[in-house]
């Protein structure tokens, strides 16, 4: 008798709308290898099945301690990847507001062991991501995680993606009230909802209790839901705060209010008329400029309420919008009736372990426990064994980070000596949750297409030094911050750290160098509320040095309560850039060949191995480029909005030095081919256009026209009205197209 499929197995534990996708994604699959279906097409269909390409060159994994060569399990790989189908992917699945429970980590577990690499990762959206992954192996794994209520669908693509939520939600001190079965309602809503397919890109929810912590980040998301509560007649209510438009990527964008109270009733038709008003207005050719954001920027957020306003008039009514009100008590959580192990005797690690990873919960007798995950990572075995750890301690009450974490909720305070003794046994006991050794870092060069640097590999270096310096116990410097991403696009969310990096290249005689762009003065608190400013671009292997001097003058010069990001501000780039200039600098080649390598990977550094990517946007590659008088220039801007607040004269300052930064690196390029290009603007930007944009000269395969038009639409507009966040955007614009001469600089001397 032949073995049952999966589709058999499972077919009466799948609802059947998903396991109807769920065969139709397989048939797709089957028409794609028979050519009947447009790579373009394809790639939107696995996308929004949660299914990436990834990056193969290094099949590596970096721990800290060592590089690790990668197996592919279930695959053929006999040759180089010469197909979508022989090529190892990435599988993003959905975890809304970060909710586990026992069995679906179970699962986890035994499809990161079979179709994987046995490593889960935790992103910083509180999903999960497999890596190593045969696309031809995804119906079935997608029909397992079905029967245990877990869904792929519109984890990738142009959609909405995982509904997240502060994990406290329920059990913090500070809360307005509890938003997770809120963040729950929205994300089934939205999911596969008709009004919700046709966006240009992605559109990220975010909800947080409270307005002063970071769990949720509700500042850095399209929709921003933010607790809140009003008297009315003497009778509490509860509502939201609606924030739009916020986003990172290359150019952050803080989000705007939509409505400063919106009641429970209206939470998902006001949602909806979001999404139908993206769909309709937002950008659709131009990739770089299709988030919520610009549009919210573009319109201005008056006229952007106007237009919300409007549509939500003409939606039908819908029941969906209010039957899952009456349920909310059901989503409520309860602990164990007893403690498990109360006579445990703590060990001497205990009380340091207690002081980073444990919060007490609002519920007198019980604490949340903070599993810290070194780079988001666990193994298959670890995941099934805090699964039993769980079962023992607490009922179904895990919950995912945005700091690449996992949360237990409900642990009696009694046994926590006990559940500390058993988490260190499988190797989950580390202290330092949410700490400055809790580095935060995207896959970077390990598995990414877009990845410049190494981001993963050196979170785990300075996360090694910065552990034996016991920085995380240190009541002065533990609350900072190190957020690292492997390119611009912010996914290890650089901007709104205290510290953040973001990967860049550099070229040394004839050799490219790894780089770190080198970010300050982000605020992690007020759900992310303020971005960092670029300083200075440091040789990947001087950063560590970097973080410890850095340490080192906040410590030494801080006034009484100053955090580091005020610490930072007061001080000012230029003090700060002077202080790390002497680490700036790369040794020639011979001297010390070590520069000219990145963090966990040996072979000599190179950027020909970035493929165009399919998550966050395109790349452009970095290189050295002689502009320093541009960069000179935009330093300058940044030093004028710095010093100068709001006043107009200082703003206005900052955008003209920061248009004119454009024009000399323009003209410094154009001087490549044309020695005697006049001083002129408007013939810099025409001939730049002619010689560097018509001919495509300018575009690598990856970032197209994106940052030549940052420079065309800075010229355009440069006599328009100007504000605090157009001074900001400017100047963030300049550097990355001066980033991006270098890039283009670097090809026309290798194609010589």
């Amino acid at each position: 008798m032949a073995q049952q499929t999966w589709k058999e197995t499972l077919a009466d534990r799948i609802r059947p709308e998903l396991a109807q996708e769920i065969d139709t994604f397989e048939n797709q699959i089957d028409l794609k290898k028979q050519g009947k279906i447009e790579d373009k097409v394809f790639a939107e269909i696995r996308l929004r099945r949660g299914a990436y390409g990834q990056r193969y060159d290094n099949g590596k994994r970096y721990d800290g301690e060592k590089t690790q060569t990668i197996g592919f399990p279930n695959s053929q790989l006999t040759k180089g990847p010469d197909t979508l189908f022989e090529a190892p992917g990435m599988q993003r699945i959905k975890i809304p507001y970060g909710g586990l429970n026992t069995e679906q980590m179970d699962l986890l577990a035994d499809i990161a062991e079979e179709y994987s690499d046995s490593i889960i990762h935790i992103t910083t959206r509180q999903d999960v991501q497999l890596h190593y992954i045969s696309l031809q192996d995804c119906p079935d794994m997608h029909r397992r995680l079905a029967a245990v209520g877990i869904t792929t669908r519109e984890a990738c693509g142009n959609s909405v993606r995982n509904v997240t939520a502060c994990p406290l939600s329920g059990i913090c001190r500070d809360e307005a009230f509890d938003v997770t079965p809120y963040a729950d309602a929205l994300a089934q809503f939205l999911l596969g909802h008709r009004d919700a397919q046709d966006f240009g890109r992605k559109l990220k929810p975010a909800f947080s209790g409270c307005q002063n912590h970071a769990c949720g980040l509700a500042m850095i998301h399209d929709i921003g839901c933010v607790a809140t509560t009003r008297e009315v007649v003497g009778q509490r209510q509860d509502g939201f705060q609606i924030l739009v438009g916020g986003g990172l990527g290359a150019i952050p964008y803080q989000a705007k209010v939509l409505k400063e109270f919106v009641s429970p009733e209206e939470l998902l038709p006001i949602s909806q008329a979001i999404c139908r008003v993206f769909a309709r207005l937002g950008e659709k050719r131009n990739r770089g400029r299709a988030r919520l954001k610009f549009l919210v920027a573009k319109l201005g957020i008056e006229e952007f309420r106007r237009l919300i306003d409007e549509e939500r008039q003409k939606l039908p009514d819908d029941p969906a919008w209010t039957s899952w009100i009456a349920g909310i008590g059901d989503m409520q959580e309860s602990a164990l009736s007893e403690p498990v192990e109360p006579g445990a005797s703590p060990d001497e690690a205990f009380e340091k372990w207690r002081s980073t990873n444990v919060y007490p919960q609002r519920q007198s007798g019980f604490s949340a426990v903070t599993i810290t995950l070194p780079l988001g990572d666990m193994t298959s075995a670890q995941m099934r064994d805090l699964a039993d750890i769980c079962r023992r301690y607490i009922r179904d009450s895990v919950r995912a980070t945005v700091e690449q974490n996992l949360i237990l909720r409900w642990v009696h305070d009694a046994d926590l000596a006990a559940l500390h003794r058993d988490l260190k046994a499988i190797g989950l006991g580390e202290a330092g949750a949410e700490s400055m050794i809790d580095i935060v870092a995207c896959p970077g060069t390990d598995t990414c297409k877009l990845g410049i640097a190494s981001s993963r590999g050196l979170g785990a270096e300075l996360r090694k030094r910065l552990s034996a310096k016991a920085v995380q116990f240190d009541p002065a410097v533990r609350d900072i911050r190190i957020k690292i991403s492997g390119c611009f696009n912010s996914c290890g969310q650089h901007h709104v750290a205290e510290i953040g990096f973001y990967g860049v290249s550099r070229t040394a005689g004839n050799y490219k160098v790894p780089h770190f762009q080198l970010i300050l003065g982000g605020r992690w608190n007020n759900n992310g509320d303020e971005y960092g400013k670029s300083i200075s671009v440091v040789p990947s292997k001087r950063v560590p040095d970097v973080v410890d001097l850095l340490i080192k003058q906040y410590r030494q010069g801080r006034q009484e309560g100053e955090t580091f990001d005020e610490w930072a501000k007061r001080i000012g780039k230029r003090e700060i850039k002077a202080m790390i200039k002497p680490l700036t600098e790369v040794p020639e080649y011979f001297l010390d060949p070590d520069f000219y390598s990145d963090w966990g990977d040996p072979r000599e550094f190179t950027i020909g191995d970035i493929g165009v990517g399919e998550c966050a946007g395109e790349v452009v590659s970095l290189s050295d480029f002689g502009v320093a008088a541009a960069e000179s220039e935009l330093f300058d801007a940044q030093i004028a909005l710095e010093e100068g607040g709001d006043n107009p004269e200082n703003l206005q300052q900052a955008v003209d030095k920061s248009i004119r930064a454009m024009l000399m690196a323009a003209q410094g390029l154009i001087r490549t081919l044309d020695p005697d290009i006049s001083d002129d603007p408007q013939t810099i930007v025409n001939v730049f256009r002619e010689r560097f944009c018509d001919t495509e000269l300018f575009y690598d395969p990856f970032a197209g026209a994106k940052f030549a038009n940052y420079f065309f639409h800075a010229f355009e507009t440069r006599n328009d009205p100007v504000d605090h966040d157009r001074a900001l955007r400017r100047i963030d614009e300049a550097q990355l197209f001066i980033e991006a001469t270098h890039a283009c600089h670097g090809r026309m001397l290798e194609n010589q």
